[in-house]
């Protein structure tokens, strides 16, 4: 994970929204308890996502890849009244961990969580989505594309979160290293893709934002 200096990083967050209890709680209790805590999305891209939803103003998210449900809930911030959130996690040992918070954020009948595989449910979800946000397995990132890719509006957003890779994505990847075949894959496609414009943020590890226009 990319990394801005501390001091400019400290200075950027006293000069944004303070974040809130329960998300200064949850970012805490993930970085005492889970092993990978750096995978927290974190105040900084938190306030983005949710500045982001806010902006798109979406009544139907696709988050894939809830870790411990930061993301989520900052997304759903922004929803309509009457909107919702499907959130995808394959690790179910994180569930009830994430809907702690969900609770404590008072978005329990706002998030909907699905356990299991991205691939198989993605099929099962008979909406149309305004905002997706993927950020899970690396190595699924182009699958999980193309299988979500009809069920986004035209004019609709989907974010790729880490998609440079700590770097890795000027290197030629080791012959083991699926997770960054499989970002440079997505990027690879998502660049060629006619049917959308696209930006990448260089922040944290990289976000990829594609506005969708057309089928």
């Amino acid at each position: 994970m990319m990394q801005l200096p501390l001091e400019l990083e400290n200075y950027i967050l006293s000069h944004i929204g303070a974040e809130d209890q329960v998300l200064a709680r949850l970012n805490r209790d993930t970085h005492a308890k889970m092993v990978n805590g750096r995978m927290c999305s974190g105040h900084l891209q938190g306030s983005l996502l949710t500045f982001l939803s806010k902006l798109i103003s979406p009544y139907s998210i696709l988050e894939i890849g809830t870790y411990t449900g930061y993301s989520a809930i900052c997304l759903a911030k922004g929803l309509q009244p009457g909107g919702q959130l499907h959130t995808i996690e394959i690790n179910d040992e994180l569930e009830l961990f994430a809907q702690k918070y969900f609770r404590e954020a008072g978005l329990e009948n706002t998030i909907i969580q699905h356990i299991g595989d991205s691939s198989e449910i993605i099929q099962t979800l008979n909406k149309t989505f305004d905002l997706v946000f993927i950020d899970a397995d690396k190595r699924k990132y182009l699958d999980d594309y193309q299988l979500l890719f009809p069920k986004v509006r035209i004019g609709g957003i989907i974010i790729a979160d880490n998609t440079l890779w700590s770097g890795k994505v000027t290197e030629e990847p080791a012959v083991n290293d699926t997770q960054t075949q499989g970002i440079l894959a997505f990027n690879d496609f998502v660049k060629n893709d006619n049917r959308v414009e696209t930006t990448i943020l260089p922040l944290r590890d990289g976000m990829t934002m594609l506005r969708k226009i057309s089928e």
